[in-house]
């Protein structure tokens, strides 16, 4: 398409080009804005708190997403559904089972690598993503949430953050349900710490079923501009943070 935006070719430090110039929804790739540039924390957390994001498979130049409609949960909509409550309270009831925040976030990132999924062939998790978000967690900006049974890591997600504002990166599970108790955990810890969004990037039909929707990019980008300047929440569960879930009061959000 000869009408596409010219895209960006980013040198080391070099800032993102303005998210309006991404290639459109009809290109033959959607929200495309920039490649190259690096991979270090300061570029990471300047590129979420610009509502962009790094995707590309090993081997792949560095390549920097913006899509328009952006796919977000509001996390006073999360669709709770009547199996995902059961399994919840079963969960929250034994005392086998176990929901941790960032005790393994490395571990969590290789399962999301390693464990297939249907539909999807190989991973986009190569070594270089694995390294970098590694450090970003170490920075303080990306976390796991883990599904622990009988002192085994089961299911898990990881997400990035910058302030207030939370941005879901992947997640894999071995047993049945168990990164949707990992989603379930973030979302209520986030209506605990009263984070208001998690960013989910694409539109999924499982994230639709969810409570995800979406929004114009220039909204998201708004809203996460304002939550990157507020302060960040202290990371770790607690067990009384299900109620925001579970409570009688939280069936009514």
């Amino acid at each position: 398409m000869s009408d596409l935006p010219p895209l960006a070719e980013l040198a080391p430090g070099q800032p993102f080009p303005p998210i309006d110039q991404a290639w459109p929804a009809n290109s033959p790739a959607a929200g495309l804005l920039a490649v190259g540039g690096m991979l270090d924390v300061p570029t990471l957390v300047n590129a979420y708190e610009h509502a962009v994001f790094p995707w590309f498979n090993e081997g792949e130049p560095t390549l920097w997403w913006s899509p328009n409609p952006r796919m977000v949960l509001h996390t006073d909509r999360f669709r709770l559904h009547r199996s995902l409550r059961r399994t919840l309270a079963r969960f929250r009831a034994d005392p086998r089972c176990e929901l941790r925040v960032d005790t393994a976030f490395e571990q969590v990132m290789l399962g999301c690598a390693r464990v297939p999924r249907p539909g999807q062939r190989g991973t986009w998790i190569g070594q270089r993503m694995l390294e970098a978000y590694v450090r970003l967690h170490e920075a303080g900006h990306a976390h796991s949430v883990e599904t622990w049974i009988d002192g085994r890591l089961v299911a898990g997600l990881y997400c990035v953050t910058v302030g207030r504002a939370v941005f879901g990166e992947s997640m894999f599970t071995l047993v049945t349900d168990g990164s949707k108790i990992a989603l379930a955990g973030l979302v209520a810890f986030c209506r605990v710490r009263g984070l208001p969004l998690i960013d989910c990037q694409q539109n999924t039909a499982h994230l639709a079923s969810l409570g995800a929707t979406e929004i114009p990019r220039a909204d998201f980008a708004r809203a996460v501009q304002a939550l990157a300047l507020e302060p960040a929440p202290a990371w770790r569960f607690e067990p009384v943070y299900w109620d925001a879930l579970l409570s009688s009061a939280a069936e009514h959000r």
